[in-house]
């Protein structure tokens, strides 16, 4: 099978050659015009996420894809669902709202658990940091696809299969000619 691909790779002339490359320009930046579209719709820097841990079960489980929204005219309510990013950390956190504490002057802080841990967040925050602003959130979970994200989580933990699905995806949309 590789050994006709890449005879049909060597029969492409140039002008095949750079539409192929073309096309897999635009395949690229159309997804990354529809992430933004999402980012604008949203109000969220990422609107959607992938659960990387158990700690919500059994509401989310490990490898469930998440819709976010971010509105900041409505508050934070006890209850909800929101996923946030901790200082110094690059991967957001998914947990509930647990405590939610509104000051007169406007501020809200508010304190968050996983559904399946034991203890509230606080060890997860910054050093010093006990409870959490709005500025905090990227999102509020509005919806989700169960068990969708496991290819991201596969991708991730086995870096080695990621390089060999891209570079297949690739030499597809370069030796594909329709």
């Amino acid at each position: 099978m590789l050994g006709s691909m890449l005879e049909e790779f060597q029969r492409m002339n140039k002008r095949q050659f750079f539409y192929q490359v073309l096309s897999f320009g635009m395949i690229v930046s159309s997804a990354l015009m529809i992430w933004k579209g999402l980012m604008v719709v949203t109000g969220s820097e990422s609107p959607i996420v992938v659960v990387l841990s158990g700690s919500m079960e059994p509401a989310f489980h490990r490898g469930d894809l998440l819709f976010l929204t971010n509105p900041t005219d409505e508050p934070i309510r006890v209850g909800e669902i929101v996923v946030f990013k901790i200082e110094g950390r690059d991967i957001p956190i998914v947990h509930r709202v647990l405590k939610v504490h509104e000051k007169e002057n406007g501020t809200t802080k508010f304190l968050t658990k996983g559904d399946n841990n034991r203890v509230d967040d606080r060890g997860l925050y910054a050093p010093g940091q006990l409870w959490l602003t709005p500025r905090d959130v990227v999102g509020r979970a509005k919806g989700f696809l169960p068990y969708v994200g496991m290819v991201t989580i596969m991708m991730n933990e086995y870096p080695k299969l990621k390089y060999a699905v891209l570079a297949c995806l690739g030499l597809y949309v370069l030796i594909h000619r329709e």
